[in-house]
């Protein structure tokens, strides 16, 4: 039996790590586990799997020990990424399935790994931090070759070290600056915010305010300043009561484009960040008798089907979502294959898509 951990130093405490007939060491096996956290074996295969119906601090501790001794046999049978054998299979952690966003990236993904007849793992993380920590660490260690992480919550240093286990994966739209060596897949977003500003601004509109995102999001960061590069390179000095941030979903968006009505000089634009928030600011506009686009004009970012079904249809920027999961794709065959180039980092153009819904400033 493999003696317990010293939970101070990390090390097995008592009796050196077991030895083969050559002298090698072995891994843990899942009862090795078990008995070093104090659990049954049929516990540690649930975390393993990432099942649902373990505690917090159960997986917590059995992942942790996971982490000291290495892959565990017997759940460590898909991974190419420590010598076993293929499984064909690809790993998709994704926030949510139903909404578009997420769900275009995931179609291309699905589409790209098809014409290489591998297959996709999908991983619903509902936004939770410890759920998709289980299921990646199920990737790694029992079902699949590599993974794409979309939007992934977990923080650089943890992709570090999901980077250094040697496991291939890429992350698509990351939610922060990621170290190097970290292949990433985004849509530009600095540039495609900037094109929405410099539309307003070709249109004759110098007042535009703006509907920011969460700040933790680094794509909401680039957006804000390629609306600021847009308003300096026409000389007009960004106004911070012209800012509002929202959360990305209509009721957030309604609220910012009230503020930002409600001001004593209002806005004749507004640049939401998503068009989910755009679609806010027409019903902002609604409830106080502006007509759009000839009291206000309103753009927003992403170019997604509801865009196209409001009245007026939007003026927005297009993302190329399901490009980003096909790349994202090659990638990682790159990287599953041990090549390493300039290219890890990709950001796809955007394109402006012109609407109803911009217009000449009302003179």
């Amino acid at each position: 039996m493999r003696a317990r951990q010293d939970p101070v130093n990390g090390a097995a405490a008592g009796a050196p790590p077991l030895r083969d007939a050559t002298g090698n060491a072995q891994r843990a096996t899942m009862k090795d586990i078990a008995e070093q956290v104090g659990v049954s074996v049929a516990t540690v295969s649930r975390v393993l799997n990432g099942r649902p119906d373990v505690s917090r601090k159960t997986r917590e501790l059995v992942l942790q020990a996971v982490r000291e001794w290495g892959p565990v046999p017997g759940a460590a049978r898909a991974s190419r990424t420590f010598g076993g054998a293929r499984t064909g299979l690809v790993g998709v952690t994704v926030p949510v399935v139903h909404h578009e966003y997420y769900a275009l990236i995931v179609g291309g993904i699905t589409e790209a790994l098809y014409e290489q007849e591998l297959r996709l793992v999908l991983c619903p993380t509902r936004y939770e931090h410890i759920r998709e920590r289980t299921l990646v660490e199920a990737l790694v260690h029992d079902a699949s070759d590599g993974g794409v992480l979309i939007t992934p919550t977990e923080s650089p240093d943890e992709l570090r070290a999901l980077l250094n286990q040697g496991y291939p994966f890429v992350v698509v739209d990351p939610r922060e600056e990621l170290p190097e060596g970290i292949p990433t897949v985004s849509a530009a977003n600095v540039s495609g915010a900037k094109d929405a500003v410099d539309h307003l601004i070709a249109l004759g509109h110098r007042h535009i305010g703006a509907i920011t995102g969460p700040r933790e999001l680094a794509s909401m960061e680039d957006r804000f300043a390629g609306y600021c590069a847009a308003l300096a390179a026409a000389g007009v000095l960004p106004d911070p009561a012209l800012v509002h941030r929202g959360n990305l979903d209509v009721p957030s968006g309604l609220a910012a484009a009230r503020a930002l009505l409600d001001l004593p000089e209002r806005p004749t634009a507004i640049f939401a960040f998503n068009d989910n928030m755009a679609i806010g600011a027409l019903q902002a506009a609604r409830e106080i008798g502006l007509e759009v686009p000839r009291d206000l004009s309103v753009v927003g970012f992403d170019a997604l089907d509801a865009s196209r079904i409001v009245t007026p249809t939007l003026t927005t920027i297009r993302q190329p979502l399901e490009e980003m999961g096909r790349l994202a794709v090659r990638l990682l065959l790159s990287v599953m294959e041990g090549q390493r180039s300039e290219a890890m980092r990709v950001e796809l153009a955007t394109a402006l898509v012109l609407g109803e819904s911009s217009a000449p400033p009302p003179a």
